[in-house]
């Protein structure tokens, strides 16, 4: 695919699929902006290897975010991969704790998602990374983690019909266990989730980035308000 003439801004990219998504947008031709929280070195070194432009960004701060999508100019594509994973028994967990998890997961993929509305093309693209466990979840402990992913399927489908009149998609990409350093495919973690999957392997970065890549191109055009569940059946 080449899209030497779009400009892809990705939140939150400076590793795991985010860095993925970087890699195959940059690979495809497109100038490249993504944005990071505190991994500098590792931010610097991905825009070094792959040419494109890092920004120091919150994406749980809601006017810096905004700020630094619209310093970045004419977008076609946005991809909101933020995320942040806060568990624990509801009873215990710190409520700050959870409030900013839904800045993150949730008001900051509205809030950038919007903004770069603003500055797209009629035709443009927005995705935005969520989880397969907004359709399923077998383990306790994630209540406020998988209400934020669920929140992403109703925004979606909403800003799909805002957009839809001016050809702009909005869709979320869910994946399920990938081997990133938040969820190793050799972690403590890996025995439970590959017992709740049809295909007994860890997903990876690059596969989630393909399938980016796929619905930002313009065979994707009639693709919006959908779930895109990639997670070797984990939510089957």
């Amino acid at each position: 695919m080449e899209l030497s003439d779009h400009t892809v801004f990705v939140v939150g990219g400076s590793r795991g699929i985010g860095a993925a998504i970087v890699r195959r947008f940059s690979a495809a031709g497109a100038t490249v902006v993504f944005t990071y929280a505190a991994s500098t070195e590792t931010a610097a070194a991905l825009a070094t290897e792959t040419g494109a432009q890092a920004l120091r960004a919150d994406a749980g701060e809601r006017d810096g975010l905004i700020s630094a999508i619209r310093d970045a100019g004419p977008i076609d594509v946005c991809v909101y991969n933020a995320g942040l994973l806060v568990f624990g028994d509801p009873l215990t967990l710190a409520a700050d704790d959870v409030d900013q998890m839904i800045d993150v997961n949730v008001r900051g993929a509205y809030f950038g998602s919007v903004e770069a509305s603003r500055l797209m093309p009629d035709g443009g693209r927005i995705l935005v990374i969520g989880s397969d466990t907004a359709d399923n979840m077998p383990f306790p402990g994630l209540a406020a983690y998988v209400m934020t992913k669920a929140a992403m399927q109703g925004m979606a489908r909403g800003l799909a019909r805002d957009m839809g009149p001016r050809g702009i998609t909005v869709n979320v990409i869910q994946p399920g266990p990938t081997d990133t350093d938040m969820n190793p495919a050799k972690g403590p973690r890996a025995a439970g989730m590959l017992a709740e999957m049809a295909i007994k392997r860890y997903g990876t970065a690059d596969e989630v980035a393909s399938l980016a890549l796929y619905l930002a191109g313009a065979q994707a055009r009639g693709i919006t308000g959908a779930m895109h569940t990639i997670d070797g059946g984990f939510a089957a």
